[in-house]
């Protein structure tokens, strides 16, 4: 794993290097997994110039997209949006209400579990839901071209979606387990200081808020992953079922990745 000095986008980094399918190391700059990049700065795009992503994929929602600045993208990449999101899903609406501020009262269980538990429930979601399904497999098939590569893929704060979508490709390339969780976990160490003015932003915009609350959600947790995991277990026994049956990813398509994407 490599990280790059992109100060609007402090959690970007490379999956390169990290050990895959019969000891071959996943090749540097072809996986590019980053937040959304509307934040980053004038300095930051001559080095995402440098890395020359081919395809783009977006997976936020249109409404997510609405109201963040767009993305700033050096060159002509082709850009796809892949929107993994269920507006009317009641966890969804739940933690947007919650970083808005807003009365949580309707919410009943939801806000009496708390935000954790509302992550874990996105995290099953993320493997059973239609848009989710739909979404990541697309981008793995994505992955799976040539001409897309090298392939940058992000969501809004590049952890959560972005996260799986990650677990998902490297389990597709044979990656340890435990290499993947570390990659997934890096996020909230490479996104400290950018979650602390964030808190610190909400704290004024909404005296009296609970801090505590808000923070899972600015986070990634182990909780989360395992929430995930267990989802792809009772679903469909296995991860590799879960590729085959749940994405459409078959041996074929498993063996282009590893062909392209493995050194």
């Amino acid at each position: 794993m490599r990280t790059w000095e992109l100060v609007g986008a402090p959690n970007a980094r490379d999956l390169g290097g990290l050990v895959g399918a019969d000891g071959r190391r996943v090749r540097p700059g072809v996986l590019l997994r980053t937040p959304a990049l509307g934040r980053l700065t004038d300095e930051d795009l001559p080095v995402l110039a440098k890395l020359g992503p081919a395809c783009v994929v977006d997976l936020r929602d249109h409404s997510e997209m609405a109201v963040a600045p767009p993305d700033r993208l050096p060159g002509e990449p082709k850009v796809v949006h892949l929107p993994v999101h269920d507006a009317e899903h009641p966890v969804f609406t739940y933690v947007s209400a919650m970083l808005l501020g807003h009365d949580l009262t309707a919410y009943g269980d939801l806000a009496g579990q708390g935000t954790p538990a509302a992550m874990e429930a996105i995290y099953r979601w993320f493997v059973t839901g239609a848009s989710a399904r739909e979404g990541f497999a697309e981008a793995v098939r994505l992955a799976a071209d040539a001409a897309n590569l090298p392939l940058l893929y992000h969501c809004s704060a590049g952890k959560d979606r972005t996260g799986w979508l990650t677990v998902v490709l490297l389990h597709a390339l044979g990656v340890d387990e435990s290499a993947i969780r570390a990659d997934y976990l890096a996020n909230n160490a490479l996104s400290e200081s950018l979650r602390e003015v964030i808190l610190e932003a909400m704290r004024k915009r909404q005296p009296g808020l609970d801090v505590e609350a808000v923070r899972p959600v600015l986070e990634v947790r182990d909780a989360y992953l395992d929430a995930a995991y267990e989802e792809v277990r009772r679903a469909h026994g296995s991860f590799g079922a879960y590729l085959r049956d749940g994405l459409g990813v078959d041996d074929a398509l498993v063996s282009r990745l590893r062909a392209l994407l493995l050194e």
